[in-house]
């Protein structure tokens, strides 16, 4: 009986033990917001477009919500998150009318080959030049920290777009990936994802491989409510789906609601023992867009003008607070990866990635 009651409290012990161990971990939010332009980030409403009858149905409406006469009013309306919270305990890179620049390294400059530069660490012009719903043949952070013991169980990933099963290599990676149309599933479903399962199929989209960003972003925040994972992965798709039909009103309404949500997030995790004070967010995009002629605003891709030039925002554990940076700096979507890794400290493969680690803090 004895040795029963001893096994029993060492037992405990280590799982106290690991469980101390395991929330004293940095966690890492990545966040991306596909195909959003750094002049709405840094500028607002863009007078060329705010409008423009070709791209705006209801002007009017559209100014009282976003149009203010300084750029910093407009991106104040249209970020208020970002922009009063982030900018005083984050940083933001990307502004190039300040000298800040932070560039893709893939030549494609669309959407598979830009999350695979994010995810992987690396250009991959030769394999990765579509769209299309191939496995990604590079392994990505996510995949790399779920093949560790330490992390194995604690990564997931969420997409609005339908190809990001493919961009993570579900199949082989092991991470689990909600994305497109999918719905929640398993044994433990809670009422919100037993309530998003019923509301998605009646909810049509616009689009017929992009769901609309809601229903990702609540999948993931139940995800992060229920299983605690250490590395989360949303991607947010609304903005360049809007971009390509040309509908401005809709592209800023949306930009403004991630806002929101990430807003959320970040609310969640500091109220969450796990997460807060010990959460790392990262916010990029996949690619820019073109802004002249203007109706390059629609579309990216090698052959437009501006489309390599993205932006990144960093804030939580580690973070120093230096807000919008206003200095000359280059940086690239290539260092996203390597600084997860430096963030989790899985060393070993920082070193293999031709990005080096942005400088922000880890455990």
């Amino acid at each position: 009986m004895k040795i029963k009651m001893i096994l029993t409290t060492v037992l405990a012990t280590v799982t106290l033990a690991l469980s101390a161990q395991q929330s004293k971990n940095t966690k890492v939010v990545l966040i991306t917001l596909d195909g959003f332009r750094w002049q709405e980030l840094f500028t607002g409403a863009d007078p060329l477009l705010v409008a423009n009858e070709k791209y705006v149905n209801d002007s009017t409406e559209l100014k009282e919500l976003f149009w203010r006469k300084t750029a910093e009013e407009r991106r104040d309306a249209l970020l208020p998150f970002f922009w009063s919270k982030l900018a005083k305990t984050g940083q933001l890179h990307g502004n190039r009318s300040l000298g800040s620049k932070v560039d893709l390294t893939n030549k494609m400059w669309f959407s598979y080959p830009g999350y695979n530069e994010i995810l992987s660490g690396l250009a991959d012009d030769e394999r990765i030049d579509s769209n299309a719903k191939i496995n990604n043949p590079n392994t990505t952070v996510l995949e790399i920290a779920n093949k560790t013991n330490k992390y194995k169980g604690k990564v997931a990933a969420f997409g609005s777009w339908d190809v990001f099963p493919y961009i993570v290599n579900e199949e082989r990676s092991g991470v689990p990936v909600n994305a497109g149309f999918e719905i929640a599933k398993g044994n433990n479903l809670t009422d919100r994802e037993k309530f998003l399962n019923e509301l998605q199929p009646k909810v049509p989209s616009p689009w017929g491989t992009v769901r609309l960003d809601a229903f990702t972003h609540y999948y993931a925040l139940e995800t992060m409510k229920k299983d605690h994972p250490e590395l989360v992965y949303i991607a947010y798709g609304e903005t360049d789906d809007f971009a390509h039909d040309g509908d401005y009103e809709a592209y800023l309404k949306s930009a403004h609601a991630t806002d929101t949500m990430i807003k959320e997030l970040w609310n969640f995790t500091q109220q969450d023992k796990f997460y807060k004070n010990n959460t790392t967010f990262i916010i990029t995009t996949d690619h820019g867009r073109g802004t002249d002629p203007l109706d390059t605003w629609r579309s990216h891709g090698g052959d437009i003008k501006g489309a390599n030039g993205v932006w990144m925002i960093l804030f939580g554990k580690g973070v120093s607070a230096e807000g919008e940076l206003k200095i000359d700096e280059q940086l690239y979507t290539n260092q996203i990866a390597p600084s997860i890794l430096k963030l989790l400290k899985i060393n070993p493969d920082v070193n293999k990635m031709p990005g080096k680690p942005l400088n922000i803090g880890g455990n």
